[in-house]
């Protein structure tokens, strides 16, 4: 009986395990596609790009897709995906096509003291697009760890203040969609790398703040915004749970909170998606 048992609590283990070994899969604006390279079987992971942005691709050993591909491509789906258009993703001269549903999110209204922050002037607009170069670049960066990261630890404690997704207003103009996840959490508590990565920028931006960004390989990295204080420098190798700084209330906020955005192939997803069930 005990064997039995013993038996049954292992199976449970290795399910748990497995179901930890990938994102979560959520075919929507905003979500992220898994998607079987059936047909591309290599020693070699085949080369994928998707909306002109080269996709992680992982092996599918130990997963429930082994059994159809050597490889899976992980793509993120942008906000601005239309879910009446198939959506095209290439793996080496192979195309794969693949549908999406449409989700509907919340809209969000706040009020911003600084008005700058919603009217810029000219001055606010150059150094935002300066800002905005850096980061796309930052979020184009490909680098190849030794084991693909697929999973990421809560960077901060609290609620969640702010969901992704939201249709923002600020002032009651109309905004880009809130392209991360808030945390709610005191002026000055840590905030902690998710998993391990590269810092690849830091610096105080307009919108964002005091910010940093992580690289994690293949495609994936991570943004941090409106830090009161940064604890660690471009180039810095950072481990699960060392401390990138602290919470603040820096460039575009109504109070102290983490923004924690989450890049995939050079577009935004809902950070949930990769936190554990």
């Amino acid at each position: 009986m005990q064997k039995i048992i013993l038996f049954i609590s292992l199976c449970f283990i290795s399910l748990a395990t497995y179901a930890q070994s990938l994102p979560q899969e959520s075919r929507v604006p905003g979500g992220v596609a898994i998607i079987p390279l059936t047909g591309l079987e290599s020693t070699n992971a085949p080369s994928a790009w998707y909306k002109g942005n080269r996709v992680m691709v992982i092996p599918s050993q130990g997963t429930k897709y082994e059994q159809k591909s050597d490889w899976l491509a992980i793509a993120g789906i942008p906000l601005s995906a239309k879910h009446d258009q198939k959506q095209h993703l290439r793996a080496n001269a192979t195309s794969f096509y693949f549908q999406i549903e449409d989700k509907e999110y919340k809209a969000q209204y706040l009020t911003v003291k600084n008005k700058r922050h919603v009217e810029p002037n000219p001055e606010d607009i150059k150094r935002w697009r300066t800002e905005k170069a850096k980061m796309v670049a930052a979020f184009k960066n490909w680098s190849e760890p030794s084991s693909p990261i697929t999973q990421f630890a809560l960077p901060a404690k609290g609620p969640y203040s702010s969901p992704f997704g939201l249709k923002r207003f600020f002032n009651k103009q109309p905004r880009n969609p809130h392209s991360g996840l808030d945390i709610a959490a005191p002026q000055g508590d840590p905030i902690t790398a998710p998993s391990a990565g590269t810092v690849v920028d830091t610096g105080s931006y307009f919108f964002n703040g005091n910010t940093v960004i992580i690289d994690h390989g293949l495609g994936l990295t991570t943004m941090y915004c409106h830090m009161s204080k940064i604890d660690v420098e471009i180039g810095d190798k950072v481990s699960t749970g060392d401390k990138l700084g602290e919470i603040g209330k820096t460039g575009r906020v109504t109070g102290p909170h983490l923004h924690w955005s989450v890049s995939l192939n050079n577009t935004r997803v809902d950070p949930t998606l990769f936190l554990a069930p």
